[in-house]
């Protein structure tokens, strides 16, 4: 490193969508920090030191470039890195479990706990530890008692600062953020290892946008942001199934019960479902909780959230394969979209990974087309590619097609020369619009037979 005289060192263990994007911010906005991103990935390294980032968003790639080489750094030398670390963010991976007791709800910690035996291992003085991850409430009593249990005399203080990022506009979050919420021990080491963290982000977020709180509270506030959020898509989207039945219009339903200032409009868009990294496991992670405190009324409510999103993408699929006369067998269906949510190149919990595989099953020939997502979309499909073509030009995928689903909100969906697609496509000619983005009636007009998400087809049979 050029410079050696940095204030502290802070280290982000995990170089996914929540290390790197937060840590290159802190960067930024702290030049007196030395801000180091670890990763046992060599290849996501890598590709932070280069133009091709990891992962997909606006803004990322200028905002790194800002920092990397200055005061942002990025290494696989993880142990030498925790060695000299004042300040440690734990970002690592917290799937769901597979397999034994909580398989299907509970958070596979193995990572976790590894992590906080490495951290153990090769330290030699005190450091503050602060969860990033998405974990169950009181796992921080977990690591302490590993940490705290040495025989070196060292202390760890460990902190909640979950984050609430959302992909597609992450930077923006974090440049901006509604709220940033630090939870910690309210003992004295404790509020002041909290301090030293609301000063990090005190830089630049208002002082009445930093949230502190036992930590607890911090821990279990991410679970319910998401459990919250993911019931209000599931919500509308239970009612935009009854729209199509009585004709009437979940976007008009939306718009005014979204004007209710109790209520706000805010995910209240109808489509496929919702899918990403945290909604599905964060939910059956509280469902886990609820069941282990004998709440299994509660457990029964949160669950029917994901319930709900199951079944409307099991819909969407029935109902493309209804309208096109019972069968998909061998017809040309395009996916526009991949990506579980616009500007991301994101595909955990993707509904198009389950809508493909559904459309898979019944025989169809598949192509999808993502403008950031495809090579996630090769490996989410890697064991079935034989009916399936990629390709990034819309047009071209649209070619001699006999039906478009559109599966992800990208802008460019919304302004493709629909007419020129038509005169390509083989007839009748179906668009299942999954995200409502598109002018239905225009597209009615142009020959197009229309369903879209709770409203009333346009179809010409």
């Amino acid at each position: 490193m050029a410079r050696t005289n940095f204030k502290k060192h802070i280290v982000c263990i995990g170089a996914g969508y929540v290390g790197g994007p937060t840590m290159a911010m802190i960067a930024a906005r702290c030049p007196e920090y030395a801000v180091i991103v670890v990763d046992i990935n060599p290849e996501r390294i890598a590709a932070w030191q280069t133009d091709c980032l990891p992962i997909y968003e606006p803004g990322l790639l200028e905002l790194v470039r800002e920092s990397l080489g200055r005061n942002l750094f990025f290494s696989t030398d993880i142990n030498a890195n925790i060695h000299k670390a004042d300040i440690i963010f734990v970002s690592v991976n917290t799937p769901t479990k597979t397999y034994g007791e909580g398989a299907g709800k509970a958070a596979d910690l193995q990572y976790w706990e590894k992590t906080a035996r490495t951290i153990l291992q090769v330290s030699d003085s005190n450091k503050i530890i602060i969860e990033k991850s998405t974990l169950p409430v009181r796992t921080a009593h977990a690591m302490e008692r590993i940490l705290n249990a040495n025989e070196k005399g060292l202390h760890f203080e460990v902190l909640s600062n979950p984050e609430f990022l959302a992909e597609g506009s992450a930077v923006a979050d974090l440049e901006k953020p509604d709220r940033v919420l630090i939870g910690s021990r309210e003992t004295e080491s404790g509020l002041k290892a909290r301090a030293e963290i609301v000063d990090i982000y005190a830089h630049w977020v208002a002082p009445e946008r930093i949230l502190t709180s036992n930590l607890w509270s911090a821990e279990l506030s991410k679970l319910v942001a998401n459990a919250f959020l993911a019931q209000r898509i599931s919500s509308i989207n239970s009612i935009s199934a009854l729209c199509e039945k009585t004709e009437a219009s979940v976007r008009e339903v939306a718009l005014a019960i979204g004007t209710d200032s109790r209520i706000g409009s805010k995910f209240l868009n109808a489509s496929v479902g919702f899918g990403g990294s945290c909604f599905k496991k964060d939910i059956l992670n509280l469902v886990y909780i609820c069941e282990h405190y004998g709440l299994h009324e509660v457990a029964r409510y949160w669950e029917s959230v994901v319930m709900m999103n199951d079944y409307q993408q099991q819909r969407f699929v029935t109902n493309m394969i209804k309208v096109m006369f019972n069968t998909v067998a061998d017809k040309r269906i395009v996916l526009l979209g991949f990506a579980f949510k616009a500007n991301t190149s994101d595909t955990r919990e993707s509904p198009s990974i389950f809508v493909a595989r559904k459309l898979l099953g019944e025989h169809a020939r598949l192509v999808i087309s993502d403008p950031q997502a495809l090579d996630n979309a090769r490996i989410d499909l890697q064991d079935c590619t034989q009916r399936i073509e990629f390709s990034e030009d819309p047009y071209a995928a649209a070619h001699k097609a006999h039906a478009i689903a559109i599966m992800t909100e990208w802008d460019i969906y919304r302004d493709l020369d629909y007419e020129r697609i038509f005169n390509h496509m083989e007839k009748p000619a179906f668009i299942f619009d999954g995200r409502n983005i598109l002018d239905h009636e225009k597209l009615f007009n142009i020959g197009f037979n229309v369903f879209s998400i709770g409203k009333p087809p346009l179809k010409h049979f």
